[in-house]
């Protein structure tokens, strides 16, 4: 007796893909968030300290990175009390032949608030690096505006929920990257050649340091929020070790450095003084009457 078999294949009972999946942090992310508040803050302290053992004219770079790493100790503060994270909801479509389509629901937290700090201290992390090699102004405006435009796109990619597009947004701030490189490896460089040797070698070292902790940062973000390859602990740590590298690893190198440099800068006029006679305003003058 021949069986009778349908070439039809049977559904499956249960259907998966239906669970969401929530990609948060665990104990050891929440954990390494307080340690680099506190490194940002012993930090702060300390380049405050050192603003005030000079002079008032000589206290540009203390001051630019003692912003630097006080703006970084708000937003470690922030994400480590959970007031800085936001989720991003991705939806994926898994086509199969035979059976109907399933999807997958990802909750991803995304800590906005390192973008906040990112385009606050990264335009800071410029003024130091810029006013070192002797930058003119407009070259220094192009890279500060390219480098915004590198945080903002790179925040709409990490909330951005179709992937053709998050990467689009990725593409830009890429792009945005490259004029930030230009500015200081190409014009930085070659200014500050025309300083003295020490102040260009200077340069040379710390903003190629920079440039590399820099180019990594990109790198984590499509295996992190782009790809989600790594969970998100991992993705604290790394952003952790590469903002203390940044912040207050450079801010020591720079000061110890710059302090101990004979051409070091000195500014007067109304960074020390504050404005003139020339720059008060004038009103009602007897001269000037009747």
């Amino acid at each position: 007796i021949k069986k009778h078999t349908s070439g039809v294949v049977p559904l499956p009972t249960a259907v998966p893909g239906n669970t969401p999946i929530y990609q948060q942090a665990s104990g050891t992310g929440h954990r390494t968030l307080w340690v680099v508040f506190v490194i940002m803050l012993i930090s702060s302290l300390a380049f405050y300290i050192m603003a005030f053992r000079v002079p008032v004219q000589k206290r540009l770079f203390h001051i630019l990175t003692a912003f630097i790493t006080t703006f970084a100790t708000l937003s470690y503060y922030a994400m480590a009390v959970g007031d800085g994270v936001g989720q991003n909801k991705i939806t994926i479509k898994h086509t199969q032949k035979h059976f109907p389509d399933t999807y997958d629901v990802i909750y991803r937290e995304v800590y906005w608030a390192r973008y906040v700090d990112w385009s606050v201290t990264t335009p800071l992390l410029l003024l130091d690096l810029c006013f070192l090699a002797g930058l003119n102004g407009a070259s220094i405006l192009v890279a500060i505006v390219a480098d915004v435009i590198m945080i903002l796109t790179g925040l709409f990619a990490a909330f951005e929920v179709q992937e053709t597009s998050k990467w689009g947004w990725y593409a830009m701030a890429c792009i945005a990257y490259l004029v930030v490189v230009y500015q200081l490896a190409l014009n930085g460089q070659r200014v500050a050649k025309q300083k003295d040797n020490k102040t260009a070698t200077f340069f040379a070292a710390i903003g190629g340091f920079t440039l590399v902790l820099w180019t990594l940062y990109p790198i984590i973000w499509g295996i992190a929020d782009g790809s989600r390859n790594i969970n998100v602990d991992s993705e604290i740590i790394a952003y952790a070790v590469l903002d203390i590298l940044a912040k207050p690893v450079f801010g020591f190198w720079l000061l110890f450095t710059h302090d101990n440099m004979a051409s070091s800068a000195s500014i007067d006029g109304f960074w020390a003084n504050g404005l003139g006679k020339e720059g008060t305003l004038r009103i009602g003058d007897d001269d000037e009457g009747a």
